[in-house]
């Protein structure tokens, strides 16, 4: 007979055997289900599958009192501290005798007398006479200044000569045009004066005409059905009630330890290792450097120079430029201002041309403003009378055939045997339990229908007793 898993026993989809995912060195010779890894995969005989060094989750109990050493406390061992010695300086002495400043230069040169060089130019004679040195050039001595008369213009004469007549301001389009006047425009407007007529109104439309009334039926109403209770019990019993079916098991023993407060009688030891091994050392004041007082020498200070002592002053005639002075040119003729536009340009007085303007041709009104417009003037109110409504009163229609109330969902539904699910049972109806692998899969066995058959009869029996 083929075994059978819960997972494929299941007709409902919401039960399932509890996968276990750590069984992979378990069983080798039993077939997976679920994969092909196991045997298709090949195996190795040197190598075997890693051990985990995780440390197991035992629980140690209380061992005793907590000792407060330490393996610093325990290893370090306290040694004689003194202070390193400082390196001293020798002192210094000064070596007898007298230093010798001589040099290899000094030794090796050998001091030579030489006569300065004479140059082989002549010395620059300078011919000096005592008479007085005339500066006056060729140019200004063959120059003779002429006298210059003013040229005659050959320009036309352009002067503006101002006319005798007087200015009467007027252009070629005022003599030219003669003014006709302004005539008024006929207007063709049709008069806004509303005609009234003499006949009555007459309000009568063609609805009002032609339309008929009917009158309606009453509306059929439906009377209520009266409420009859069922006499078959409420089956309140749900899915959730009827599948599920608590497994009997035990509750999960808590590994936590219990909150107990750890205290201790011995007064605390608030001395720590820097307060005891700690030394206190002297300490000064750092010293302080004063400056030397400044004290002027009393001697007198020689200020002369090598450059004030060794310099030789020479009486030397200071250089005389040949080049002439620049003379100022002045006349002493007065300026002329006059010029030919001051002399022939004369400013004439002119007087701002007033604005040409027309006269106005209608005379504005004088009186106060009315505000009365042609519409408030020529409109007579008249009474409005409120026209009458010919539509038919919202009224509901009714009428005497009864309801259809069926629906194309009760016509063609047709009603199905619900079946339960067989793997919600505690021991699945027609299986017998065979075995479970190590991934959490549960095997089952069916019955043949023999074995089904005598089952039936001894339940029979049994809810008969």
């Amino acid at each position: 007979m083929k075994r059978l898993c819960i997972c494929e026993i299941c007709s409902c989809g919401r039960h399932r055997c509890p996968h276990r995912p750590t069984a992979l060195y378990g069983k080798p010779n039993v077939t997976c289900v679920l994969t092909e890894y196991t045997e298709k995969y090949p195996a190795y005989g040197r190598y075997n599958p890693p051990q985990s060094l995780k440390p197991k989750p035992v629980n140690h109990g209380d061992r005793g009192r907590m000792d407060g050493t330490t393996t610093f406390k325990t290893d370090f061992i306290p040694y004689v501290v003194t202070r390193r010695p400082g390196k001293q300086q020798a002192e210094y002495k000064p070596k007898p005798g007298d230093i010798d400043l001589g040099t290899t230069y000094k030794q090796d040169y050998s001091l030579y007398e030489v006569q300065p060089f004479a140059p082989s130019r002549p010395s620059e004679r300078v011919r000096t006479t005592g008479h007085k040195m005339d500066t006056v050039p060729t140019y200004k001595e063959d120059f003779r200044q002429w006298e210059m008369c003013k040229r005659e213009l050959k320009k036309p004469d352009l002067t503006y000569h101002p006319p005798d007549a007087k200015f009467h301001g007027h252009t070629t389009f005022q003599d030219d045009f003669l003014s006709r006047g302004l005539a008024p425009r006929e207007s063709f407007k049709p008069s806004s004066i509303p005609k009234m007529s003499d006949t009555p109104f007459d309000g009568v439309t063609s609805n009002q005409q032609c339309y008929v009334s009917h009158p309606l039926e009453a509306r059929w109403v439906k009377d209520p059905e009266p409420y009859k209770p069922s006499s078959q019990p409420l089956q309140d019993l749900t899915t959730n009630r009827r599948d599920y079916q608590g497994l009997p098991g035990q509750l999960p023993q808590s590994y936590k330890p219990n909150p107990g407060k750890v205290t201790s009688d011995v007064p605390f030891q608030s001395s720590t290792e820097f307060k005891e091994r700690f030394q206190q050392w002297p300490v000064a004041l750092p010293r302080l450097h004063k400056s030397l007082q400044y004290v002027s020498p009393t001697e007198h200070m020689d200020m002369s120079t090598t450059s004030g002592s060794v310099y030789v002053q020479h009486n030397i005639q200071p250089f005389i430029s040949a080049k002439p002075f620049n003379r100022p040119t002045k006349s002493s003729a007065p300026f002329q201002v006059c010029t030919t536009m001051r002399d022939d340009y004369q400013p004439w007085e002119v007087k701002r041309q007033a604005m040409i303007k027309k006269p106005e041709e209608m005379q504005r009104a004088t009186g106060r403003m009315d505000h009365l417009t042609t519409f408030k003037a020529h409109f007579t109110p008249h009474e409005l009378q409120p026209n009458v409504s010919f539509k038919p009163a919202h009224a509901p229609l009714r009428a005497d055939a009864p309801l259809e109330s069926g629906t194309v969902y009760s016509t063609e539904f047709t009603p199905k045997r619900i079946s339960v699910c067989p793997a919600s049972y505690d021991s699945l109806p027609g299986f017998v339990f065979e075995d479970s692998d190590d991934r959490g899969h549960r095997f089952y066995r069916k019955l043949p229908s023999k074995d089904l058959n005598k089952m039936a009869a001894g339940m029979a029996v049994a809810v008969v007793s």
